[in-house]
């Protein structure tokens, strides 16, 4: 593979798809081999990132593996681990294997590489819709949508909000202000954050789609939870040095920290320490409505953690729809580690 984003020369944007949905696209490589896919467009790299985003290459993935099952079999969970970081510029290869076809469940193993190395792989097992029996032979119950300090359910926000800040307004998703909950507590297991997100514009795919792009979102803001109920300092610089920093770049400093629910004056996290590395080892979701998940309307992610330590944190998320459907819970381990902790890593780092 040579020194480019993609394999094969992309298509133009199809104007009848959502943004996502162009971002997700994958083809298939029959010329390779049996069950092998490229990401047909150049994969997202956040600014200042190690490599891709990691929810497009778990997206990514799932939607390749979903290319190899009936259309009557849905997911219903995701078991992955991200192993090396992605490049932006080079293509990737899915190579997906058939591990198992039965009556009920199907089992996929996709293996994501570039330059002939595996960088992600996960295990995904769908279901055949259906085959559980009638809704009455089942045992069934779901965790409600969380309440506001009324009682109520949380109720999302217009279907014309367009106040998110500009820099954050490029992506193919759109979210809301972040929310932390218990915010003063000494307890970081007690605090939690939400927010609201959902695609940009109209998923025309079908289900499919959707649980792609409920994929693709599920690993934002993740492992980042540990900073905000610890109170972790982000920055490459020291609060206290905010003010001697240029007025747009001291703006925008401003806007994230407050638009991630940390305060709207960051010099309050004098002396709190600082985020040496954070990166995400593995990531689970269980979709629990596949059918109701619509993506390009507003979903709640509520995140909490049970526990840090040893230099990783392990960060829960349940993602409910804007009528209080629990779509999936999710959960995800990563690198956490203090500015102050010698730097033990080889030169190329683990996601």
């Amino acid at each position: 593979m040579g020194d480019r984003p993609t394999l094969v020369r992309p298509p133009p944007l199809d104007p009848n798809k959502s943004a996502i949905e162009n971002v997700l696209d994958v083809t298939e490589l029959a010329v390779l081999g049996p069950d092998i896919f490229t990401n047909t467009r150049q994969p997202w790299t956040p600014p200042g990132a190690r490599g891709i985003y990691g929810g497009t290459v778990i997206a990514m993935c799932l939607a390749a593996a979903q290319r190899t099952v009936p259309n009557d079999f849905t997911v219903h969970s995701c078991h992955c681990y991200f192993l090396l970081a992605g490049a932006g510029d080079l293509p990737i290869l899915f190579h997906v294997e058939k591990v198992r076809d039965g009556r009920s469940y199907a089992t996929r193993t996709v293996q994501a590489r570039q330059k002939g190395r595996a960088i992600f792989t996960t295990t995904i097992s769908f279901v055949r819709e259906g085959s559980s029996g009638s809704p009455g032979t089942q045992v069934s119950h779901a965790a409600p949508m969380p309440v506001d300090a009324a009682g109520k359910p949380l109720q999302p926000p217009p279907d014309d909000f367009a106040d998110e800040p500009e820099m954050l307004s490029d992506g193919p998703f759109q979210g809301y202000r972040i929310e932390v909950l218990n915010k003063d507590s000494a307890d970081p297991h007690v605090k939690k954050t939400r927010q609201w997100v959902r695609a940009r514009g109209k998923i025309t795919g079908g289900h499919q789609a959707h649980l792609n792009a409920l994929a693709y979102v599920s690993d934002s803001y993740f492992i980042g939870t540990i900073g905000r109920i610890h109170r972790l300092w982000r920055f490459p610089f020291k609060p206290e040095q905010l003010d001697s920093l240029p007025r747009d770049l001291q703006d925008r400093v401003r806007t994230l920290h407050d638009w991630e629910g940390m305060g709207s004056d960051p010099k309050d996290m004098a002396g709190q320490p600082g985020i040496g590395m954070m990166v995400s080892l593995d990531h689970s979701i269980y979709f629990h409505e596949p059918r109701r998940v619509r993506a390009d309307e507003w979903m709640l992610n509520e995140m909490e953690s049970p526990w840090s330590g040893d230099g990783r944190g392990v960060v829960t998320q349940r993602i409910f729809s804007k009528d209080g459907v629990l779509l999936a819970t999710c959960f995800q381990e990563g690198v956490v580690r203090l500015k102050d902790e010698p730097e033990k890593e080889g030169k190329e780092s683990k996601l």
